[in-house]
């Protein structure tokens, strides 16, 4: 029996925060899927490290570094996907920063930057890139928002805030876009074993922040195995599925908020209340990989998240 070609196959995709984590396990299975890529990341050298790992693998890729806040960096990406690769069939909007803190340690500034990142480029970029989707036999936007766009915890305040953005924008999206037949998937992951602790940015007491933020998510029952994850975010926008809620704990987070709003609201509460205060610098901006030596936090707590953040390219703690 012959088997059909996978939908996405010969398709031509542009994946944005590329170079580590997520990103690159969805570039992968990508072209697993039998597509051409373009990888897009700020960090050149990181960028160019994924693209020589995927290309290891017989995987048809290539790369461009920019800053998906620039105002410019739309332009230069489909440039740059049409002159190697050709017309756009599927984005996918990952790249993202978490900043993790109470909101006695955050500024506004914080809140703009995560919105720029996370909200106005993704919007950016997929404005640019209609063009190519509509004409697309196989137009597809993914947007990954998280489940912190559907609830938002403490301490997690300027990302939640822009992942609610997104999901916004991208549900919006799939509606104005039906009669174009372009496909939307929103997807809300819960806490996934990437190593992305040690990328994230800690304010007040990094130490302290970095201890708990760092043990969920590397806990096997609270997160999620990253490449089971992107195998599911990427089989979800071939199929077309609106939406996508990624671990255990978030679909029953979501399911519970939608049954009893007032009780994870106060669930919340009791959690902001447990988590650390702001200490005596409230403002403080650490690096993960910083702040792991300010915790104090055993190694063997954090041994499943710090060996996926060594696979999918996370920077390691600090001695």
């Amino acid at each position: 029996m012959t088997r059909r070609p996978h939908r996405f196959q010969g398709r031509i995709a542009l994946v944005t925060g590329a170079s580590r984590g997520l990103g690159l396990l969805i570039a992968r299975r990508l072209t697993e899927r039998g597509c051409r890529v373009l990888l897009c990341a700020r960090d050149p050298a990181e960028l160019t490290a994924a693209e020589h790992r995927l290309r290891a693998t017989g995987a048809d890729v290539t790369s461009l570094a920019c800053d998906i806040t620039d105002d410019t960096a739309p332009h230069d990406l489909l440039d740059a996907v049409h002159a190697l690769l050709g017309p756009l069939d599927i984005l996918v909007n990952n790249a993202g920063i978490i900043q993790v803190g109470p909101l006695d340690t955050l500024h506004e500034e914080d809140f703009r930057r995560a919105m720029e990142t996370m909200f106005f480029a993704p919007l950016r970029l997929t404005l640019a890139a209609l063009p190519d989707l509509r004409a697309s036999t196989a137009g597809t936007l993914v947007n990954i928002s998280s489940i912190g766009g559907r609830l938002s915890p403490p301490h997690l305040l300027p990302y939640a805030s822009a992942k609610f953005a997104v999901a916004g924008l991208s549900q919006g999206l799939r509606a104005e876009l039906a009669d174009a037949e372009v496909g939307v998937t929103t997807v809300f992951p819960g806490l996934m074993r990437t190593g992305s602790h040690t990328a994230a940015r800690f304010h007040g007491r990094p130490g302290a922040e970095y201890g708990w933020f760092a043990t969920a998510a590397s806990m096997p029952l609270l997160s999620m195995d990253a490449e089971r994850a992107a195998r599911a975010i990427v089989r979800a926008a071939e199929h077309r599925r609106p939406e996508l809620v990624l671990t255990t704990p978030a679909k029953l987070a979501v399911r519970l908020h939608g049954l009893a709003p007032a009780t994870t609201t106060r669930l919340l509460g009791l959690a902001a209340r447990i988590l650390p205060d702001a200490g005596s610098h409230p403002h403080r901006d650490i690096p993960g990989s910083e702040a792991a030596r300010e915790s104090g936090l055993p190694a063997a707590v954090t041994v499943l998240g710090d060996r996926a953040g060594r696979r999918f390219g996370e920077p390691r703690p600090n001695p």
